[in-house]
C-alpha cells in the first residue's frame, strides 16, 4: 500500500468522491407507558405498519423494542430529516405511550411477561419470531431490552482506488478496504466509547438476583462512578459463550470461515435447551450462533441480503457492501438519539479508520489489547490518569485520544471542502473538549443529573422522553410527509399477507433450507474453514 503522506495527497485532489460517503441510521427504543415508564405489552401498534414489512419501522428482540430505520443518504442534514421524520410519525401514533430514550431499559415487568417480537405466520415472520425465542433462552430476556444506535457507513468504490488498495478484482478491494477500516475501528473504537458513552447508571431491577460489583446511587439505581456505557460491559452485551469467539479480522474469508463454524458448532448449554418444547420451536438449533447476526460485535461488515439468504453467504459471493457501527449508546439529549455533530465525528473517525496505516492483528487475527482497551473504558473511561496499551506500552487515554482526534483533522477538513460546511471540523472540536474535560462527556453528565437532581434514573428518562416525544409532535410532518408513512403502513400489511399466502412449505423445511443456505459459500474451500476452527 502506498505511504500515508501520498495517500492524504491524493484524497486531498480528489474531494468530490467524498460526497459519494453514504450513510443510514438505525434506532432502537422501548415503548414504555407514559405515567409510569413501565414497559408497555402491547402488541406493536397496526398504525405504524407491519413490523416484518415495514422498511422503516419495526422492532427488535422485544414487541415493545422499535427499531427505526432510515435510507442511506448522501449527507448528515438529510440523514436527521428523515430521522426526525420517522420519530415524528411514530410519536404521532403512541397515544399513551413514549419512546424510552436511554439504552438501559426502563423497569421491566416479570421476565416471562416481556413480550418477544411476533411478525406473523409467514415462514420468514416466524424464522425472525423464533430466533428471538433462542435469545430469551440463552441470555434472558431482559438483556433483549437494552438498545442502541447502529450507523451505518460507506464510501464509493473509487475511494479504495485512490488508496491504493491492492485491487486484484473491485470486489476483493472493496472488501479488502473495508476490513482494513474495521481493524482500526477496532484498535481506536475505545474513543466512541469515551466520547458517546451514555449509560453509567442503570435500574436495580435490571439486575435483579443478578450478581454485580456496581455501586448503589440511589434506592432504584446502581452505577459505577467512571463507566461511559454499561451496555457494552459485561452487564450489557456480553456473554461468556460469545466471549470464546476469536473472529479474524485481517481478511473476508477468515472470518467468513469462523463465522461459519461458530454457526455450525453445537454448544453443549444450548444442546441440552434444544430446538422444541412441547412441540414447539423455541430455538433455530444448538450451536454457539443460530445465526450470523447473534455475534454481538461493536461493528460489522455488511452486504444487503436476500429473503431467505444468509449474511455469510451473501459476503462470501458479493464481498462487503458497508460497515455496521453497532456500539453507540442512545443519546438521551437528541429526541432521535443521535444528534448531527455526532453523524459528523463519525464520518470523520471512519474515514480516519479507512485511510491510516492498518497492520493485520497477530494471534490469528484477534486482537486481545484492542478488547481490553475497549471494556476498561467501558467501565473506567473517566477515571483520572486512566492508561490503556498500545503495541504493548501503556498510553494515557488522554494523550491516545489527542493524538487521534489531532490526526483526524485534514480529514474533517477534507469532509468539509467536500460538504461546503464547517461542521466537521466543529464536531472534531467539540469532541476535543470532552477530552479535555471529562465532566462534559455524556456519561459525566448524566450522573451529575442524577445527583444534582430529586430524580433518579427511571424518572429522569422518562421526564427527558416525554419532552422529546413534545418536541416530536410540535415539529409535526409535512402532509405529502405524513401521507408517505400511512401509505407504506397499509403496503406494508399487504406485502405481509402476500407473504403469508405465497409459502408454499412448512416452516420446518424452511428452517431447514435455511440452514443449507450456508453451504452455498462456495469461495470457502474445505482447507480454509477447516483453518479457521
Amino acid at each position: 500500500m502506498i505511504p500515508l503522506s501520498e495517500r492524504l495527497d491524493r484524497l486531498a485532489d480528489q474531494l468530490p468522491i467524498l460526497h459519494d460517503t453514504l450513510r443510514g441510521v438505525e434506532k432502537e427504543g422501548l415503548r414504555v407507558h407514559t405515567d409510569s415508564g413501565e414497559l408497555s405489552q402491547r402488541p406493536h401498534p397496526k398504525s405504524l405498519g407491519s413490523a416484518l414489512a415495514h422498511p422503516s419501522i419495526t422492532t427488535d428482540y422485544s414487541e415493545a423494542l422499535l427499531e427505526l430505520v432510515t435510507g442511506t443518504h448522501g449527507d448528515v442534514a438529510s440523514l436527521q430529516q428523515e430521522l426526525a421524520d420517522i420519530h415524528t410519525f411514530v410519536s404521532q401514533h403512541l397515544d399513551d405511550e413514549v419512546i424510552w430514550n436511554q439504552s438501559m431499559p426502563a423497569t421491566l415487568p416479570p421476565v416471562a411477561d416481556i413480550p418477544v417480537g411476533w411478525y406473523g405466520t409467514s415462514n420468514s415472520g416466524m424464522l425472525k419470531h423464533v430466533y428471538r425465542l433462542g435469545l430469551a433462552e440463552r441470555y434472558g430476556k431482559p438483556m433483549q431490552c437494552i438498545a442502541g444506535i447502529h450507523y451505518n457507513f460507506s464510501v464509493p468504490d473509487t475511494l479504495w482506488q485512490v488508496l491504493g488498495v491492492p485491487d486484484a478484482s473491485p470486489q476483493e478491494q472493496r472488501s479488502m478496504g473495508y476490513m482494513a477500516l474495521i481493524r482500526n475501528f477496532m484498535r481506536f473504537s475505545w474513543l466512541l466509547m469515551y466520547l458517546f458513552g451514555a449509560s453509567p447508571a442503570v435500574s436495580k431491577s435490571f439486575l435483579d438476583g443478578v450478581p454485580h460489583q456496581l455501586d448503589t446511587l440511589d434506592d432504584s439505581t446502581l452505577f459505577l462512578p467512571y463507566a461511559t456505557s454499561l451496555r457494552m460491559s459485561d452487564i450489557g452485551y456480553q456473554t461468556e459463550t460469545q466471549a470464546e469467539l476469536q473472529l479474524c479480522y485481517n481478511d473476508l474469508d477468515t472470518f467468513l470461515a469462523r463465522m461459519y463454524n461458530a454457526v455450525t458448532t453445537p454448544w453443549p448449554d444450548y444442546e441440552a435447551i434444544g430446538t422444541h418444547r412441547d412441540g414447539k420451536w423455541i430455538q433455530l438449533n444448538t450451536n454457539v450462533l443460530q445465526i450470523e447476526n447473534e455475534y454481538y460485535s461493536s461493528i460489522r461488515p455488511k452486504r444487503v441480503t436476500g429473503r431467505c439468504e444468509r449474511p455469510a453467504t451473501a459476503l462470501a459471493k458479493r464481498g462487503i457492501q458497508y460497515v455496521e457501527v453497532r456500539c453507540l449508546d442512545v443519546d438521551p439529549w437528541s429526541p432521535v438519539g443521535i444528534s448531527a455533530s455526532t453523524c459528523h465525528f463519525l464520518d470523520t473517525f471512519l474515514l480516519y479508520c479507512a485511510t491510516q496505516d492498518s497492520p493485520d492483528f497477530p494471534d490469528g487475527g484477534f486482537c486481545r489489547e484492542s478488547r481490553d482497551n475497549f471494556n476498561l473504558v467501558v467501565r473506567d473511561g473517566r477515571r483520572p490518569g486512566l492508561m490503556l496499551t498500545s503495541d504493548d506500552q501503556p498510553l494515557a487515554l488522554r494523550d491516545w485520544a489527542t493524538e487521534i482526534i489531532s490526526g483526524m483533522q485534514p480529514y474533517a477538513r477534507m469532509l468539509d471542502a467536500a460538504y461546503d460546511t464547517s461542521e466537521y471540523t466543529a464536531s472534531l472540536e467539540k469532541q476535543m473538549r470532552c477530552v479535555d474535560d471529562t465532566s462534559q462527556t455524556p456519561s459525566a453528565r448524566l450522573l451529575h443529573a442524577l445527583r444534582s437532581g430529586p430524580a433518579n434514573l427511571h424518572e429522569y428518562t422518562l421526564e427527558q422522553s416525554l419532552q422529546h416525544k413534545k418536541t416530536l409532535l410540535e415539529r409535526g410532518l409535512q402532509p405529502a410527509t405524513l401521507k408517505a408513512y400511512q401509505d407504506a403502513a397499509m403496503h406494508s400489511f399487504v406485502e405481509q399477507e402476500q407473504l403469508e399466502k405465497g409459502d408454499t412449505e412448512t416452516f420446518d423445511e424452511y428452517v431447514a433450507r435455511f440452514h443449507a443456505a450456508l453451504r452455498n459459500i462456495v469461495e470457502l474451500d474445505a482447507a480454509v474453514v477447516n483453518g479457521g476452527r
